[in-house]
């Protein structure tokens, strides 16, 4: 029996019955004594046993020194979880852990019947787990007395503020004792839970666990980089390869939950699923699967697999990159729990690279990048574990030796080995033919410690030439439009190569120089076949050595514009001076200089009046003469007026087809004139 200091009695016993042996750092850092009454705010990895660890650091502020609760009249804890799942999953830690110290601990979560809880709640409760919606609920119907509480345990906090409980989160806060203690725990720390904290929290101790700096080293990352149209395949082989008792594959939406749920039940494996769109009830009887063995892969969102536990699970699947580095270590963490093994496979297609890449440089994770296992691979890796199978060594039972007798009497060896082999493969999905890709992978070593820019050493990004190389020319240039940027990928496809096994490019005008690493080169050449042409009739030749100088060496950076080597740098021309030029200005000759004409004297502009005078044709025209036309001019605005009265009237006095005018008014003379019309404008 190992006895943990620190630990009453009652809690001690209940470790030892789980087989606990040792404590976690983020469970040890809970005993200290400066801790025992203060506000927490705790950050450690997923899996690191942080219910254990409240559990342990609220039992003194719950139970005093006693060993056991007394009669609850109202509950004295309140335990907050993200989701559904995970309030559940604390309950159930809390149940054992508190086992023996007569506790009552009542769950609130949405799905389940309101009217059970209360019910539930009625009788009494030491702690109540819960998520914060169905809480708060409770507490605004009165159901739920928190004049009483003690500590208030905030699980998970920073997925509770992403999902957008802040609201609730801050109610639940207000609505309890000042006198409270407060502790927040969480995988990471962002701003705005260190903000909940200054908020809400009094004087908060920052405990972070050293495991927390590094790499999880229970978590083998593995970085796996498929076609896009061979994503499934490599999931279906990365189940077959690992054959985890327990496998959970992560994805981004609901349809592609359903969608790869019914894929793979389709080629024969025990699934389940976890999405937004399931009932309460069929979550639960789906991780009832997952733990009693029915099923053995389960496909989920990440917020309903968020926090969840499962028995022996080995084995993570990313089916889709997830959008954050948090989520990533979020979905990483339910494998590799409480000292066991884990593998973390992400699903990278060629177009998700580098998004994989900044993902695993910013969550601090070095992975290892490869391509999904083969048939091939699959096969092997199923024979090793027949011949490892502990039940060819076992010895031989008394019940069992006339059956033994009967079989070795009917059968031969072979028989019977064929039989075992048969029924090994019984069940099982037989693995994927999968198209390997070509592509390059990082250099080992943690991503942050590389250049944001370049990829290499000083931020230069250029292909060197080899030790040994060979040569060879393609039959496109400059002529033909010929990129390297087009030229290189369908070198690798067609010789089934890397661009790291490409040098030095020398474009050229009819044809293209090209590099080859000496180590790739047979088997390039053979791969391309006989006829020696790539795809769209380009025709391939090998150069019996180095070719000769004066080619245009192209130089491939991993983005940006073409360099040429022997392109002089703008710095390298000679600056004008200002007011220098190689030719003077010439004088512009006008037209009559031209031709020899008398240059046209331009007499200055004197003025309208002094012009008419000297008699210019322009201004010596007569005034318009009004009365020769037959017409009198309109001296005023009052004469203008009577003239237009008179003209309408003499208009009207003559009979008309219509009757009314557009506006409607009658056209009989009311002896008004034009009372009541508007002239036309225009």
């Amino acid at each position: 029996m190992t006895e943990f200091e620190g630990v009453s009695l009652a809690l001690n016993n209940a470790l030892n019955k789980r087989e606990y042996t040792e404590l976690t750092p983020v469970q040890k850092s809970m005993l200290d004594p400066e801790l025992a009454n203060a506000d927490l705010l705790v950050s450690a990895q997923t899996g690191s046993g942080k219910t254990v660890a409240f559990g342990i650091a609220i039992a003194p502020t719950l139970l005093g020194k006693a060993d056991r609760f007394k009669r609850a009249d109202a509950p004295l804890a309140l335990v907050v979880a993200p989701t559904r799942e995970l309030a559940l999953q604390v309950k159930r830690e809390l149940d054992w852990l508190y086992a023996e110290t007569g506790a009552v601990i009542v769950s609130c979560v949405g799905g389940m019947d309101i009217r059970t809880e209360r019910k539930n709640l009625d009788r009494g409760a030491h702690i109540v787990v819960g998520t914060p919606g169905r809480l708060c609920d409770h507490i605004r119907r009165r159901a739920l007395n928190v004049s009483q509480m003690q500590a208030v345990v905030l699980d998970e906090a920073d997925e509770m503020l992403d999902l957008g409980f802040k609201e609730d989160l801050e109610y639940i806060l207000e609505t309890t004792p000042e006198t409270r203690r407060t502790l927040m725990f969480s995988a990471t720390v962002p701003a705005s839970i260190g903000k909940l904290a200054k908020q809400y929290q009094n004087n908060a101790v920052r405990v972070q666990t050293t495991a927390e700096q590094k790499q999880h080293v229970d978590i083998e990352y593995r970085a796996i980089v498929v076609a896009q149209r061979e994503r499934e395949n490599a999931i279906v082989n990365v189940l077959r390869y690992y054959e985890s008792e327990t496998a959970i594959i992560f994805c981004n939406t609901r349809a592609t939950v359903n969608h790869m749920l019914a894929r793979l039940n389709n080629r024969g494996f025990s699934v389940v699923a976890l999405s937004g769109e399931f009932s309460q009830t069929e979550r639960t009887h789906a991780l009832q699967s997952m733990r009693d063995g029915r099923a053995r892969v389960c496909i989920a969102t990440d917020v309903a697999a968020r926090g969840i536990d499962l028995p022996k699970l080995e084995l993570v699947i990313h089916a889709e990159l997830p959008n954050s580095p948090d989520t990533l270590l979020h979905r990483s963490g339910r494998t590799g729990r409480a000292g066991r093994k884990g593998v973390s496979a992400m699903i990278i297609d060629q177009k998700g690279r580098k998004r994989a890449e900044r993902l695993l440089r910013f969550a601090k994770i070095n992975a290892e990048w490869a391509t999904p296992p083969s048939a091939d691979d699959v096969i092997k890796r199923d024979e090793e574990r027949i011949l490892a199978d502990p039940i060819l060594t076992n010895p031989i039972e008394d019940n069992e030796k006339d059956l033994v007798e009967k079989l070795l009497e009917n059968f031969t060896i072979d028989q019977l080995a064929t039989a075992f082999a048969r029924l090994s493969h019984a069940g099982r999905s037989a693995p994927e033919d999968v198209q390997s890709v070509s592509f390059d992978a990082p250099k080992p070593g943690s991503f942050k410690d590389r250049p944001e820019r370049g990829g290499h050493e000083g931020g230069k990004n250029r292909r060197e030439e080899f030790g040994e190389s060979v040569w060879f020319t393609i039959s496109v240039g400059r002529k033909q439009n010929a990129e390297p940027r087009w030229l290189i990928p369908l070198l690798c496809k067609a010789g089934n190569i890397t661009k790291a096994d490409i040098g030095v490019i020398k474009m050229q005008q009819e044809d293209t120089l090209i590099q080859l690493d000496a180590a790739q080169a047979e088997s390039f050449f053979d791969k391309i076949g006989p006829n020696q042409t790539l795809d769209k009739n380009i025709r391939v030749k090998r150069l019996a050595g180095k070719p000769a100088e004066g080619a245009d060496p192209y130089v491939k950076p991993s983005g940006g514009r073409k360099k040429f080597a022997d392109k002089k740098k703008r710095d390298d021309k000679p600056r004008r001076e200002r007011g220098s030029r190689d030719k003077p200005y010439k004088e512009k000759l006008s037209r009559n200089d031209a031709f020899g004409a008398a240059p046209k004297e331009n007499k200055p502009y004197k003025g309208k009046s002094k012009n008419q005078a000297e008699g210019h044709e322009l201004h010596t025209k007569p005034p318009l003469d009004i009365e020769a036309l037959g017409k009198k001019p309109f001296k005023n605005k009052a004469k203008n007026k009577a003239a237009l009265k008179e003209g309408w009237a003499k208009k009207k006095s003559k009979p008309s087809s219509r009757s009314k005018s557009r506006k409607g008014a009658s056209t009989k003379d009311t002896g008004g004139g034009n009372q009541g019309l508007k002239r036309k404008k225009g």
